[in-house]
């Protein structure tokens, strides 16, 4: 019987690699940097030497080649040691770098993802705006063209690297915008840094969770963006935001899973060592409950991620009907099992020495970035409405 969670030897080795360097690099400043607030840029440029940074890459271009189940792994496996640093990975790995590879030309591939791929440059995604969500089609970021150039006129928010630390943006951004008198028409553009009119609005501090990873307000005006940086055709980009929203919410899902994982270990030992009335307090129903509950949804919440990510080409649209499905699950999934975890540690799980604490802040964002859970409700029962029988 094939490994549904490792289906080759090489998926194998990619898990066992990063867990090992998870374990080793990444969870030991994970309270210290979410404490600061601050971005961990070194150990970030890391994940370039070992190829993580454009693992959905080409080869070509940088990347390691390897495909959505590969991404799930690698988002599992550093989502169980820190999950805003993962975020900060996603948003670069995911929502730039695999976006660039999928939707880009070569000209642009080459341009901008070895740098990418490396580490030498950090990249993100502007979609969400002030006055706009859910509701990506009611952005208000315009683009006109100008002769050879397009200018660049609007705000984002919520931007993931958005700023690398207080007053720096990041590298590169791929950016939503709507063409000047084309309607709901949304083009889609490589922004640098140092581009006149881009500018950093806010670096925004002080959120619940996943502060270790960078969340800011851009703001461009007048930017002049050159032609050669419209990514596919104008007007056209709607089309690759649903097809890269895809592999954004499997690796999302991912990253609840993974969050689900290490508070199931975390319960589970304390359980097994902790003692209340002469035994250990996994010998109590009520623990019983919360652990073995947990293991099951935990391992439920696995088992949906790796069949989706399994399914999923990345240069296709794939069922949105289940990668809007794995997200919704997983996220509230993830949720409830860190909370579990902090009510079987009782007083020790409200503090940040266990890290469940740290584990359910983080996770809640799960249930709003990338789509709340309200709008994969919407997007499943519209899917299902237009099917009779499920296979």
């Amino acid at each position: 019987m094939s490994d549904l969670f490792n289906p080759t030897e090489e998926h194998k080795v990619l898990r066992e690699m990063v867990r090992s360097f998870a374990e080793r690099e990444v969870a030991p400043q994970a309270e210290h940097h979410d404490r600061e607030e601050r971005f961990n840029i070194e150990l970030f440029k890391k994940l370039g030497e070992l190829g993580l940074l454009g693992v959905t890459a080409p080869e070509q271009f940088g990347g390691s080649g390897m495909d959505a189940t590969a991404a799930a792994i690698v988002h599992e496996e550093l989502a169980a040691a820190d999950p805003g640093f993962c975020l900060a990975y996603l948003a670069h790995s995911m929502l730039f770098v695999n976006n660039l590879a999928v939707n880009g030309n070569d000209d642009q591939r080459s341009r901008y993802l070895p740098g990418a791929c490396s580490g030498e440059l950090i990249g993100g995604m502007c979609m969400s705006e002030p006055n706009a969500g859910t509701d990506v089609l009611g952005m208000g970021s315009v683009a006109r063209r100008d002769g050879d150039d397009y200018i660049l006129n609007g705000q984002k928010m919520w931007i993931t690297n958005g700023a690398v630390s207080e007053g720096e943006l990041g590298d590169v951004f791929l950016v939503y915008a709507r063409e000047e008198g084309g309607d709901r028409a949304v083009s889609l553009f490589l922004v640098e840094k140092g581009m006149e009119g881009f500018s950093l609005g806010q670096k925004i501090t002080g959120k619940l969770g996943m502060r270790a990873s960078t969340t800011a307000e851009l703001v461009f005006e007048d930017v002049r963006v050159p032609a050669a940086n419209l990514v596919g055709k104008p007007g056209s980009a709607v089309r690759s935001m649903m097809r890269n929203l895809a592999i954004e919410r499997v690796t999302l899902a991912a990253m609840s899973v993974g969050i689900a994982r290490r508070s199931v270990e975390i319960m589970n030992r304390y359980g097994a060592e902790r003692e209340a009335f002469g035994e250990p307090i996994n010998r109590f129903g009520q623990i019983q409950r919360h652990i073995a509950e947990s293991y099951a949804e935990y391992m439920a919440g696995r088992s949906y991620l790796y069949k989706v990510a399994g399914d999923l080409s990345l240069d296709a649209f794939g069922s949105r009907a289940d990668s809007d499905g794995v997200k919704l699950y997983c996220s509230t999934m993830g949720k409830n099992v860190a909370d579990r975890a902090i009510q079987v540690l009782g007083g020790y799980g409200y503090v940040a020495e266990y890290d469940v604490e740290r584990l359910w802040r983080d996770a809640k964002l799960l249930e709003i970035g990338g789509g709340t859970n309200e709008a994969h409700q919407k997007n499943i029962t519209r899917d299902l409405s237009k099917v009779e029988r499920l296979l």
